[in-house]
């Protein structure tokens, strides 16, 4: 970690804290009151599932259980990283490692959960009768399993290459918490970024194939299963704007570079708070929406709980 390394990470620090203390009062309060219902949203859907078999025992809901988790986590530790910028909290390098590697893990678990929830929707209405002997208990938990290795594995690679470049003292060194500050090299940013499109590329052929193979299926069909391929139909598409958002949350940094590059700091603030709010929080709140609200049988789940009280339900129903 050289000296010009230093200068820009100080700089970088002055540039995510602002210098407005009304603005950075009044954005911090704003992120409180959108992430936080989210939050409870996912915790309480979290609870309803763990609390009903018959959820647990399908396999569309232990995946959308996953979402669940790994978003509700994502913005509580997001929140605790928009506190410490807000309190200009200057922790040790060897702290905000681990924790912006785990969060930039869990950033790529819903894209990735997406692709196998579309797959699941494609197996059970195009291949209604191989639906359960693909999708078995133990092989949805195989494919979590995959989805959280993949979703680590990246990290983990920038984490062996942020190593062979940092020096010892640059551990101890004060910082906010962001993932810059794994980077050292251009061409470490550039592999990353090019690895970023390639997957959500991927990502984006998959869906697109589920969801022209739905089509197919409900332009063919009628009566019941016309009706359970369109809503399938439906399901995919927000689907689609949920990886929009993911894909955008992605090229959100490069923006926000070439803003920087133009020296307009208040303009690149209000650029990346905004980037923040509308794909980081925006995006994680589509998951709600697809299952937790538009299935009939995890809706009716939700009210009862609410309704009734959390503990005056049956558990076995």
């Amino acid at each position: 970690m050289d000296g010009n390394s230093s200068s820009a990470n100080s700089s970088g620090q002055g540039l995510l804290a602002g210098t407005d203390a009304v603005r950075k009062d009044a954005s911090t309060a704003v992120v409180q009151v959108l992430v936080w219902p989210f939050i409870y949203v996912d915790l309480f859907m979290l609870y309803v599932f763990l609390r009903r078999p018959l959820l647990r025992a399908e396999a569309r809901y232990v995946l959308f259980a996953q979402t669940l988790f790994a978003d509700a986590v994502f913005l509580l530790l997001t929140d605790f990283v928009v506190i410490t910028l807000h309190a200009v909290l200057l922790l040790p390098v060897g702290f905000c490692v681990p924790l912006v590697i785990f969060m930039d893990s869990l950033t790529h678990v819903s894209p990735t959960i997406i692709v196998a929830m579309c797959l699941e929707r494609y197996v059970a209405i195009c291949m209604p009768l191989r639906h359960v002997s693909i999708f078995t208990p133990n092989r949805t938990k195989v494919v979590i399993a995959l989805v959280w290795f993949l979703s680590f594995i990246k990290s983990f690679v920038d984490l062996v290459i942020f190593l062979s470049y940092a020096a010892g003292s640059y551990f101890s060194q004060l910082t906010l918490c962001y993932y810059e500050i794994l980077l050292l090299q251009d061409w470490h940013m550039a592999m990353r970024a090019n690895l970023y499109i390639l997957n959500y590329a991927v990502v984006l052929l998959v869906l697109l194939f589920c969801y022209a193979s739905i089509m197919h299926i409900a332009q063919k069909a009628s009566g019941d299963d016309r009706k359970a391929a369109s809503k399938g139909q439906r399901t995919l598409l927000l689907h689609l704007l949920q990886l929009v958002l993911c894909t955008l949350e992605i090229i959100c940094p490069f923006v926000e570079n070439k803003i920087l590059e133009m020296r307009d700091i208040e303009v690149y603030l209000i650029v990346r708070y905004f980037n923040f709010l509308a794909f980081s929080v925006l995006s994680r709140a589509t998951s709600p929406l697809i299952y937790g609200f538009r299935d009939e049988r995890f809706y009716a789940s939700l009210k009862q709980y609410a309704k009734c009280g959390m503990n005056s339900v049956s558990t076995d129903k």
